[in-house]
């Protein structure tokens, strides 16, 4: 065994000075690296506080000082999850229920978004006829949807999944038919000498080939949907941030918008960041976007 003294004197240099644990050498390494990513958003967020709180501190400011919100929301921050029936309910269950309904026109999105871009890479004849249409459609803003889906629905529920999934499966169409179109020959011609039948060249050489593109339209897409369903929401009523939003703004609660405001960037930040992850965890880092 090795007594202490063989201990003390591995961790000593031939000039007699005690060696740093590599332990201590990397935890303080990874400590500065942290507080080289931390420290400067914290500054700059610091700051504009501060500019903020300065400016609309005065009597004649026409927008709450940060204090101001902090003090007029107190009750929405601390209990996000209140229910007192109706559209009377917490920021928590307003964030939800928009979620909600971003779920379910995302992933309609992304089915028909991927199907659609792999015909369109995959066949020259499907990319001359659809890609036109595509670039036009996908110029339209989203709320100009909003009408039409109204119209055909004739409820604000599925309208609003409809101008989700309109809006954000464009990018996933166009960056799923780029990946298609580049993947390269060589994989084209193994598939054939191998002889995989459609099904096995579809998962094991198309998808994980064309990947990195395909996750890079999901990335996009996500964060249109957020934006598109906020914006959907302050028309169509109901629960939801959106109109939360919209509500307040009718009732002149500045500060409660301000709160909402910072909530929605905060979750399409997690959005993205989900996305980015999961694209790279499946990409293995090779994302295109």
């Amino acid at each position: 065994m090795i007594n202490t003294d063989t201990l003390n004197s591995l961790q000593r240099s031939p000039t007699g000075k005690r060696h740093t644990p590599l332990v201590e050498t990397a935890f303080f390494k990874s400590l500065c690296q942290s507080a080289a990513k931390l420290v400067p958003p914290i500054v700059i967020i610091g700051l504009l506080l501060g500019i903020w709180e300065i400016l609309c501190s005065s009597a004649s400011a026409r927008l709450p000082a940060p204090s101001r919100v902090i003090n007029e929301t107190w009750e929405l921050i601390i209990d996000p999850f209140f229910n007192r029936g109706g559209t009377d309910v917490g920021m928590g269950w307003q964030i939800l229920a928009s979620l909600k309904r971003v779920a379910y026109g995302y992933s309609l999105a992304v089915l028909v978004g991927v199907a659609l871009g792999v015909l369109v890479g995959q066949s020259t004849w499907a990319m001359r006829g659809l890609d036109p249409i595509f670039q036009v459609l996908r110029t339209v803003p989203p709320l100009a949807w909003l009408p039409l889906s109204l119209a055909g629905f004739q409820d604000g529920h599925p309208s609003a999944i409809f101008v989700i999934f309109i809006t954000s499966v464009w990018p996933i169409i166009i960056n799923t038919s780029v990946g298609i179109r580049n993947i390269p020959e060589d994989y084209r011609n193994v598939a054939r000498v191998i002889q995989l039948n459609g099904i096995e060249y579809f998962w094991k050489i198309m998808l994980p080939a064309a990947a990195p593109y395909i996750f890079s339209g999901l990335k996009i897409g996500v964060g249109l949907s957020w934006l598109a369903i906020v914006a959907a929401e302050m028309l169509i009523g109901g629960v939801g941030i959106g109109f939360f939003i919209w509500d307040a703004w009718n009732s002149s609660r500045i500060s409660e918008i301000v709160l909402a405001l910072l909530y929605v960037g905060i979750v399409g930040f997690m959005l993205d960041r989900l996305m980015g992850f999961v694209g790279k965890k499946i990409t293995r880092g090779t994302s295109a976007g």
